[in-house]
């Protein structure tokens, strides 16, 4: 067989090869743009994880409460603790992305828009590697190309954990502050959103002054940004 054929054959696979990757990742995604997500990898991996460990008394909680019972100040309060930048850009955060490149330690703290969320904590895994980074920033360019900003927000509100086993606003509300999600103050969904870097660490129901001082952070970042006429951006 001809050097030529050989190249050829092998330029075929390889497009036939992207081609499906294409359309197994591309479809879920796009199914995902109406149907509510029962769970996420991350769920699955925690609650797996709590089952082999032996973990005793884990009990992960979730469901999922659409945006429009969910109080406009809790979608507020995370664009203003986690990614202000939110309404503007196309899924990464360059500038973010830039000034964390530039500290030198190769952390970047700060760079992870709500998108880049969504698609790690959606279809991933948490620990750091170059492949999973690489997978998440396709998921990303597939969450803004194949959703609207208010899905990948609703999406986030309803995955995100808020603490240990407590998945999604509708079931941290009820766990924390005894109501719906759609009853949510200002003050309260800055206290969720607070606990969003590391939400098994902080505490909701035992804020720390630290946690404290975040909240209050947020509701002034949330009055900055114009507050609920900020959403009409999205």
């Amino acid at each position: 067989m001809s050097s030529w054929r050989l190249r050829r054959r092998a330029i075929t696979f390889v497009a036939q090869l992207a081609l499906g990757c294409l359309v197994a990742t591309a479809v879920p995604v796009l199914v995902l743009r109406w149907v509510p997500p029962v769970t996420s990898a991350f769920m699955l991996q925690r609650e797996i994880g709590a089952r082999l460990t032996g973990e005793r008394g884990f009990v992960l909680r979730h469901h999922w409460v659409p945006i429009r019972e969910i109080s406009p100040e809790m979608p507020l309060a995370v664009i203003a603790a986690e990614d202000q930048k939110f309404a503007l850009h196309s899924g990464f955060d360059w500038g973010s992305i830039g000034d964390a490149i530039s500290e030198g330690d190769g952390r970047p703290r700060g760079a992870s828009t709500l998108s880049q969320q969504v698609a790690k904590n959606l279809f991933l895994w948490p620990e750091r590697s170059l492949l999973r980074k690489g997978l998440e920033a396709w998921f990303t360019l597939l969450l803004e190309a194949l959703w609207p900003k208010r899905r990948i927000l609703e999406v986030y509100l309803n995955v995100a954990e808020f603490g240990p086993g407590v998945y999604g606003v509708g079931a941290a509300s009820e766990r924390f502050f005894g109501k719906p999600a759609a009853r949510l103050t200002r003050a309260e969904s800055a206290l969720l959103a607070a606990v969003l870097p590391s939400p098994r660490r902080l505490r909701v129901a035992q804020p720390s002054p630290y946690l404290l001082e975040r909240a209050a952070w947020i509701e002034r970042q949330i009055v900055r940004l114009g507050g609920r006429a900020h959403l009409s951006k999205l």
